[in-house]
């Protein structure tokens, strides 16, 4: 269906917070960020820790006219170079371990479990692991107020990962803690922040049934002046320079990566299927987050530039909700509406929304970290397997992937991470299509397969991550099938194991875990002998048990 939608596709260009019903400006699409202002700096005085915190301003971005159906439909060639070529030809695939959710104290001020993280980085080094990922939490290091940055917790993690020889994937961490698959903690947006969100509740996704979502602002909101005077983006963009002045020292050598977190639970999507107060279960296909009113002021803009104004009142009115399958609804169903003329407009909207919404992210980053040797920037993509199977991806269309059995929904989005250089971060690398529910028609195998696909055509990195913690060899076998065993041109550029706790330095899943390391590590150097791994991952265990002992001890405590 050929669209000529040439209206503003997100309240990202609206400067204020017209009533329900005003029609706003014709679309103009962000352009990259202008991003300028003093860095917020940290000065240490003799062993004082105190910090001296300066808030930083970054100007709006600029809005430009386009055409939006050329957004949705045409190719731009990326401007950086063959990021996937040049990590191809590195041999095996490097093993990052994410660090516990509340590794930093809610205050900032120190890492939680000091004993603990000592004994734990050692062991990992000492397992051959390349680093750590961790999550810097808006809600931690900007808690006391605007501006006001506090990342000592984050500095000292960094110091103690450098003394271990261990690079860190640092996390960009814009969304809250509690509410989605395995957040054991709950840490929320900055007081200030949500302060501003329920005054204008339209700051907060929206369902159908008016359930407001706090765990991440709406992307609708991206330039919206409604956080003190600056705009969510504007905040991101703040945050991003913040960490790297204060962190300078560990940029490029301690720190290699910033993966750039851009909805729930850090991904590039929608909260369409929250776990919070038992609203979603899977394999429910979630809902579409439409419903503030910054989203519904641009899909009317948008259903009026096609010429059907009674298409702009809200999402389908016939996709379920969150608990139900496709077969349940008229939209979703084999021959629903999703394919119709309508559908396919409804969802080029609000899959675009999504990818603008990353344009704007990165181009912010990018203002903030190009140019520094030795940092990667990477998005998070989330691996919605279930009801895969099907011809409509119900639960793929509600948080924003418009992937069909007709339609290729990762590659506009890989295509917009290649035009910054980012890699793609993707989950369920563990997952085998048989250990899923069938009748739910589960595929991740397949999944992985398509995402990996998008990435090799657009020119850059893979990277994976596990789903769900798992300790045992069949998962690690998987891990290494999909992410290491295969030719160098496709082989993944990093792994992020899931994640550090007392369970991963229990004995046996210790010695399993050194063993993936080895394995992942030396695809491509030599052949991989499984005996002799065993041997030598007998051998860590032997060798780190004084660590693992006092590691996972501390951990529970």
């Amino acid at each position: 269906m050929a669209l000529n939608l040439t209206h503003q596709t997100g309240a990202a260009a609206m400067t204020g917070t017209p009533p329900m019903g005003s029609r706003p400006a014709l679309l103009a699409t962000p352009a990259p960020a202008a991003v300028s202002g003093t860095g917020a700096g940290m000065a240490r005085s003799g062993s004082s820790n105190s910090l001296r915190l300066q808030a930083q301003t970054v100007e709006p971005a600029q809005a430009q006219a386009t055409d939006f159906h050329q957004a949705m439909t045409q190719d731009r060639e990326a401007e950086h170079p063959d990021l996937a070529g040049e990590e191809a030809r590195k041999v095996g695939v490097p093993v990052y371990v994410m660090m516990p959710l509340d590794t930093v104290r809610k205050d900032g001020s120190a890492l939680n479990r000091r004993k603990a993280m000592k004994a734990s980085l050692a062991a990992l080094k000492s397992a051959g692991a390349k680093g750590i990922m961790v999550d810097v939490w808006w809600g931690i290091a900007e808690s006391e107020g605007p501006g006001q940055y506090n990342f000592a917790g984050y500095i000292e993690l960094m110091e103690m990962a450098k003394k271990n020889g261990l690079k860190v994937q640092a996390v960009m961490s814009f969304h809250q803690c509690g509410g989605n698959v395995g957040d054991s903690v709950n840490i929320p947006l900055p007081k200030w922040a949500l302060e501003e969100m329920e005054k204008n509740q339209d700051l907060a996704y929206t369902d159908r049934s008016g359930r407001r979502n706090f765990e991440y602002i709406s992307l609708g909101a991206d330039s919206v002046r409604a956080l003190k005077g600056r705009t969510p983006i504007q905040c991101y963009a703040d945050f991003m320079r913040a960490f790297r002045d204060h962190l300078a020292p560990y940029m490029g050598n301690t720190i290699c990566e910033i993966q750039v977190g851009m909805g729930p639970a850090g991904e590039l999507r929608f909260p369409s299927y929250p776990e919070s107060n038992g609203t979603w279960g899977f394999p429910g296909i979630g809902e579409f987050q439409c419903y503030d009113r910054y989203m519904l002021s641009s899909l009317k803009a948008a259903a009026e530039a096609v010429g059907k104004p009674e298409w702009g009142n809200g999402g389908p009115g016939d996709s379920g909700s969150y608990n139900q399958w496709p077969e349940d609804t008229n939209f979703f169903r084999r021959e629903g509406g999703w394919d119709s003329e309508y559908g396919q407009f409804f969802m080029s909207w609000y899959s675009q929304m999504l990818i603008e919404h990353g344009e704007r992210i990165l181009a912010a980053s990018s203002a903030v970290y190009n140019g520094m040797p030795g940092v990667k920037v990477s998005v998070k993509v989330a691996g919605i397997h279930w009801h895969y199977g099907t011809r409509s991806h119900a639960p793929e269309l509600t948080a924003g992937y418009y992937n069909t059995r007709n339609h290729d929904g990762y590659k506009p989005i890989a295509r917009m991470l290649a035009r910054h250089g980012a890699v793609l971060n993707f989950t369920c690398v563990e997952m085998r299509n048989h250990e899923q529910p069938q009748d739910a028609q589960c595929l991740p195998e397949a999944l992985v397969q398509q995402v990996a696909n998008a990435a090799k055509e657009a020119g850059i990195g893979l990277a994976g991550e596990n789903a769900l913690p798992r300790y045992d060899e069949t998962a690690h076998d998987q891990v290494i099938a999909t992410a290491a065993e295969k030719a160098e041109e496709n082989r993944m550029v990093a792994f992020t194991y899931l994640r550090m706790g007392p369970d991963l330095f229990q004995p046996d899943n210790w010695r399993r875990f050194a063993g993936f390391v080895k394995r992942m590590k030396e695809t491509g150097v030599r052949d991989v002998c499984r005996e002799q791994v065993e041997r030598e991952a007998q051998g860590v265990a032997h060798a780190t048990q004084h660590h693992i002992h006092e590691a996972a001890a501390a951990l529970v405590n």
